[in-house]
């Protein structure tokens, strides 16, 4: 996830991993097979099976807009299972085969957009996966997660990285099966963290990517909104408002989540964050970034960011804002 004033890298893991890029890239273009999930059929083979802490039950899908909250826990487990996941390596390539084969599970019109990119550790290919759910009217609105986690040792980002990655996922399930007014893009990026120290060159590269090639062709001036989800899902997280984000999509997402009742986790404070949307308010794109305060959680790029700090209910509370904000989004 994103930058805000201090990027801190462990020195001595990078200058271990700076000789490794090329045996990432081999064994992601090999499809390397796992044990742990060779054979296992497409959706929460052993996520299924790690129960939610029974303290912390998410409200039922029919209190929050049919999003599920205990479904979108099991799915941040089942990345948790491919352990790390930085761009470039086979962890990542079997966690992408996942994504694709979730989303094609729900129905979803896949696309992917696989490229190389430059970083500091070499050429290292990165692959963006995008769902296109047709509208009826012209005009798009824009849903989005990175998917990679930060190159450190035993870093696994339940919360940084997987947790919104599996919001996307659910909300995929709900919104595929829909036609609404205007279409709705799902993008999965690669390639969010960065590989040494971040900057305008050394991050975001799927969404500097896909925003490239949306002007390119046109489409990013179709883009009505674009709502980022990353850090979605601790049991302590509280979201203030993203200050560089779009004001009146702040306003949007923000009100919605007070009257829907969680003004606790949605409170009227402000703070910064380099991210995603970053390379779509470049491009004069609409854009908020909802993302938990992750400078007070105490597990930020560390190995703490397991699947112990994830809360269904959390999951469920967020994703019930976001189906809502949608529903307001589609009327306009």
């Amino acid at each position: 996830m994103a930058s805000f004033s201090v990027h801190c890298l462990r020195a001595s893991w990078i200058v271990l991993l700076l000789g490794f890029p090329a045996a990432w890239v081999a064994g992601s273009q090999a499809g390397g097979t796992d044990s742990r999930t060779e054979g296992q059929p497409p959706f929460m083979s052993k996520a299924a099976k790690v129960p939610p802490q029974a303290s912390d039950d998410a409200p039922s899908p029919d209190k929050t807009g049919g999003f599920d909250g205990k479904r979108a826990f099991a799915l941040v487990a089942k990345q948790v299972e491919f352990g790390p996941r930085p761009s470039g390596t086979p962890a990542l390539a079997r966690l992408q085969d996942f994504l694709q084969s979730e989303l094609k599970s729900y129905g979803c019109p896949v696309e992917t957009d696989s490229f190389t990119a430059d970083t500091p550790i070499g050429r290292l290919p990165m692959k963006n996966i995008l769902v296109k759910i047709p509208g009826e009217k012209p005009g798009i609105i824009l849903l989005g997660t990175h998917y990679d986690t930060k190159l450190e040792h035993n870093f696994v980002g339940a919360d940084d990285g997987g947790s919104s990655t599996a919001l996307m996922l659910e909300l995929a399930r709900l919104l595929c099966p829909q036609r609404g007014r205007y279409a709705v893009w799902i993008a999965f990026f690669d390639g969010e963290e960065a590989m040494r120290q971040w900057s305008d060159t050394d991050s975001r590269y799927g969404s500097r990517e896909l925003a490239a090639k949306l002007a390119m062709s046109g489409d990013i001036k179709k883009i009505r909104a674009f709502l980022l989800a990353d850090i979605v899902g601790g049991g302590t997280a509280r979201f203030p408002r993203e200050s560089s984000s779009t004001p009146a999509l702040v306003n949007l997402f923000w009100n919605t989540a007070d009257r829907l009742g969680y003004p606790s986790l949605f409170p009227d404070e402000a703070f910064s964050a380099e991210d995603d949307h970053d390379s779509f308010l470049k491009r004069g794109v609409p854009a908020v970034d909802v993302i938990g305060d992750f400078t007070k959680n105490g597990y930020w790029h560390t190995a703490q960011d397991d699947l112990g700090k994830i809360s269904p209910r959390t999951l469920a509370i967020v994703g019930h804002v976001f189906v809502e904000s949608l529903k307001q989004l589609q009327s306009q």
